[in-house]
């Protein structure tokens, strides 16, 4: 949970907050982009991001045991990732940058762009 916090804190905008009582990340008042939580369903811990539809959909086909469609937020197109496996934190970051895009306000996104340069 710390390397997750701290990748998600990094971007700009983003705050933790308890969603179902679970810590989830988000930008400013927009929709949470990733939880963590305990899978009641698989008993382990994943993240769940948000994607387009086609990249869940890629993803989970490409890699089942690593990536899978998580329930309530699935039909959104959000992404579930184990965390009991050997995890590449570079993709997760990518992963995690990626569905920041998707709800963070363009200023955000300047900014962030402005600081990678």
């Amino acid at each position: 949970m710390p390397e997750i916090r701290r990748i998600c804190l990094k971007l700009p905008e983003t705050e933790e907050r308890l969603n179902h009582g679970m810590p989830a990340f988000a930008v400013k008042n927009r929709t949470a982009f990733i939880f963590v939580q305990e899978s009641k369903k698989e008993n382990r811990a994943s993240i769940w991001f948000k994607a387009l539809p086609e990249i869940q959909e890629e993803l989970v086909e490409q890699d089942p045991d690593r990536f899978f469609t998580p329930p309530y937020l699935g039909p959104s197109g959000w992404v579930g990732l184990r965390l009991d496996i050997d995890l590449d934190w570079e993709e997760v970051a990518q992963a995690t940058e990626e569905a920041w895009r998707l709800v963070a306000p363009k200023r955000a996104i300047k900014e962030l762009e402005d600081t990678t340069l």
